[in-house]
């Protein structure tokens, strides 16, 4: 969603993260497989339910297979 740890860092401080419906402000809190994370980005919002994790850290297209897409949403 974002290319850098450091801007999903500043989303989650700035509030615009929510696990399983909850505002989380904290960037190291944990999140297990079957959360629902839901991210507010410029014009949309997108949610999504983690469904695996990886050993080490890859590239965006690896990181895509470890999550489902439940939705994505315009907003005014």
């Amino acid at each position: 969603m974002v290319k850098a740890r450091t801007s999903a860092a500043e989303l989650v401080e700035s509030g615009h993260v929510r696990i399983n419906g909850t505002r989380e402000t904290s960037p190291g809190h944990a999140i297990k497989i079957g959360d629902v994370i839901t991210v507010a980005l410029d014009r949309t919002v997108r949610v999504l339910k983690v469904t695996d994790f990886n050993e080490r850290r890859g590239d965006a297209a690896s990181a895509r297979v470890l999550y489902e897409e439940l939705g994505d949403v315009k907003r005014n």
